[in-house]
């Protein structure tokens, strides 16, 4: 997948805002807007950002005090201050503050994409470490962040992992990142989906077996534990292995010996196992479906993956992540950008089939706009059907304006909702301040 970075300007400067974003936005990165010091630390509590332009003069808290704010509030992304009014010891004062580089303006739009591609570049190794391993897992809400962190946690470990998920939520990438960012990089990360083969078929993939142990079985074979040996075995939809052969599994764990079926004696292994399951374990524990004893094995270090639905915030970045992956397939499948009005229906829909459905549902669009902007009638009837997907309630009703009404009204009712605030009429309408902004220049909606 393409890398995706995500860009905060801060700059009491409208002009400079616009046009900076757009800028950084033809590079290809998200970016979002502060007006102030105090506004962009307010948006860098709720989100992350992998880099910040900062401008050094703007009213209430300057640039250099925002610095070490933002620094003694954990931010570790790279800071760029940019100001007009530059010298040799404000550069040297801003550096000494925290920051990274620092660029007067006005800044040399060549120099300046330059620029914030060396600072992106420079982020720390086990940052980059960490985002490729993550791969196509994207996110900046706090269920995303804290399931990062816990992904960074375990991974170093040898404990065994278990990590639940309705389907479609990425539970296979989240261990392969634990993989990834673990000691056992350097070997094989073999999964198998339980719930694709049958009892006697699994039970003789996972544990091999000897030759004439079974009709057909002409040779001797390893099992996919053998074949995991120094590296991760990622046994997905555990809930679906039955008692039998989950007394077998209980036991490799304990003794970390494996007996191929139709032998009599057993082999080491040295494997990590990681497990998952879109089942609620506990229920069918009580049901009698699942063992105890297995449970509490598996259930060492246990990673809840949030659905789609709770965490709309990450649509946007989701929804360029399947655009970046479409222009990297190449082909004839055509890839454009996503209006606003396409944006909000994707932002409202309930996604059943989380972010697979997502995915599934941009490369359809993507087909249907012919190359073009993904407007909403390209979209499936059931997202663009507020009855067929529940609707929204309430208040969100007013700023959902009908498909076929302009993107005019949307924003003005979005306007009206937030009280005038035009960062809240952003996040309600699915997009960025910058491109807000840019609407509310087109649609001659003006300052006040």
């Amino acid at each position: 997948m393409t890398d995706i970075r995500r860009i905060l300007v801060v700059d009491d400067d409208r002009t400079f805002r616009l046009s900076t974003g757009e800028l950084l936005r033809q590079d290809g990165y998200v970016v979002d807007t502060a007006a102030d010091a105090s506004e962009a630390v307010d948006v860098l509590q709720r989100d992350t950002f992998d880099l910040v332009l900062l401008d050094m003069r703007m009213p209430g808290m300057d640039g250099l005090t925002a610095i070490e704010v933002l620094r003694k509030r954990g931010l570790h992304a790279p800071i760029l201050m940019i100001s007009g009014f530059g010298t040799i010891d404000t550069a040297v004062e801003s550096i000494h503050r925290g920051a990274d580089h620092f660029l007067s303006k006005p800044v040399d739009p060549d120099i300046l994409s330059a620029k914030v591609a060396e600072l992106l570049e420079r982020r720390p190794a086990e940052e980059r470490v960490l985002e490729g391993a993550l791969g196509s897992m994207v996110g900046h809400s706090s269920a995303m962040r804290e399931l990062f962190d816990s992904v960074r946690s375990v991974a170093p470990t040898e404990t065994t992992v278990l990590i639940q998920g309705e389907t479609g939520t990425g539970k296979e990438l989240h261990a392969r990142a634990v993989h990834d960012l673990s000691p056992r990089a350097g070997g094989p990360f073999v999964p198998v989906n339980c719930a694709a083969l049958a009892e006697g078929l699994l039970e003789s993939e996972l544990f091999g077996h000897v030759r004439g142990a079974f009709t057909g079985a002409v040779a001797d074979r390893k099992g996919l534990f053998a074949a995991a040996q120094g590296g991760t075995l990622f046994l997905d939809e555990v809930g679906d292995i039955g008692l039998a052969l989950q007394q077998r599994l209980l036991r490799v764990l304990q003794e970390r010996e494996v007996t191929p079926v139709g032998a009599t004696r057993s082999t080491a292994v040295d494997v990590r196992v990681v497990t998952a399951t879109h089942r609620d374990l506990s229920r069918e524990m009580a049901e009698g479906r699942f063992r105890d004893d297995l449970f509490y094995r598996l259930n060492v270090f246990r990673i809840d993956v949030p659905p789609l639905r709770e965490r709309p915030s990450d649509i946007p970045l989701l929804v360029e992540a399947a655009l970046a992956r479409l222009r990297e397939r190449g082909g004839s499948t055509p890839a454009g950008a996503v209006s606003p009005l396409a944006m909000r229906l994707l932002r409202g829909h309930a996604w059943p089939g989380n972010v697979r459905e997502l995915f599934s549902v941009v490369e359809s669009a993507a087909i249907r706009s012919g190359g073009g902007r993904i407007e909403a009638q390209h979209l499936p009837p059931a997202i663009r059907d507020p009855e067929g997907r529940g609707g929204p309630s309430g208040h969100e009703e007013r700023y959902r304006a009908p498909i076929e009404a302009d993107e005019r009204a949307a924003i003005v009712a979005a306007l009206e909702e937030a009280d005038g605030s035009r960062s809240r009429a952003a996040e309600l309408l699915g997009m960025s301040r910058t491109t807000l902004w840019r609407r509310m220049s087109e649609f001659g909606l003006g300052e006040e």
